[in-house]
């Protein structure tokens, strides 16, 4: 990435911090993914609880072998391989309850609106309540002008993205095109937008100056 690049990374991020501040949330900005690592595990308390959200932004950075090595750590993860499906859930009712969750954010505004659509609602309901501290990841991809295009750029290419890379039976699996369809399988479920947290600095994006997840 080019010292431009970087420098707009940088300087929008800054102003996304200032923004998610006075929402009553914390942010801070890494230039790539390594500093992010760095930072995200620092956050886990020892001997404390990590609920692992759905997030590819996670798996591309190793986060998730660090924190299970980690002594004393107890990880929710609701995607081990060969989990039955009532154990998944089982697991996501549990996570609700952990010191920390660990996720990333379909898109985010300018001014610092998370913006979120979820399949089986577990990961927005959990941003929202639940464990005690949600620090998000968000790569400077996911970066949206507003609320509206924001919304657009998840159903138009987060969805169908993550359609695909699920296989899903679905219109956008097969065409990468929202139709807004009623297919059992569709992820296009549950709407959140986050404006702002109660709970002071409860929320933690994490903003990262390099493209992560989708």
């Amino acid at each position: 990435m080019d010292a431009h690049q970087q420098k707009w990374n940088e300087t929008v991020a800054q102003g996304i911090i200032a923004w998610l501040e006075k929402r009553r949330m914390a942010g801070s900005y890494a230039a790539d993914a390594a500093q992010a690592k760095e930072q995200i595990l620092a956050m886990i308390p020892a001997g404390g609880s990590v609920l692992r959200g759905g997030s590819c932004s996670t798996v591309e950075m190793g986060l998730w072998e660090k924190i299970e090595a980690m002594e004393g750590v107890t990880v929710f993860n609701p995607y081990k391989p060969g989990l039955a499906p009532e154990e998944s859930i089982a697991i996501r009712r549990q996570g609700l309850t952990a010191d920390l969750m660990l996720a990333s954010s379909n898109a985010i505004t300018l001014d610092g609106r998370l913006v979120n659509l979820d399949g089986m609602g577990n990961r927005v309901a959990a941003m929202a309540f639940g464990p005690k501290k949600v620090v998000l990841v968000v790569g400077m991809n996911k970066v949206a002008p507003d609320l509206e295009s924001a919304k657009a750029r998840v159903k138009n290419y987060a969805a169908p993205v993550n359609a695909m890379r699920l296989n899903l039976d679905t219109p956008c699996n097969k065409n990468g095109l929202c139709a807004d369809c009623r297919a059992p399988k569709r992820i296009c479920n549950f709407w959140s937008i986050i404006e702002g947290s109660m709970v002071p600095n409860r929320i933690h994006v994490i903003l990262v100056g390099e493209d992560l997840g989708y």
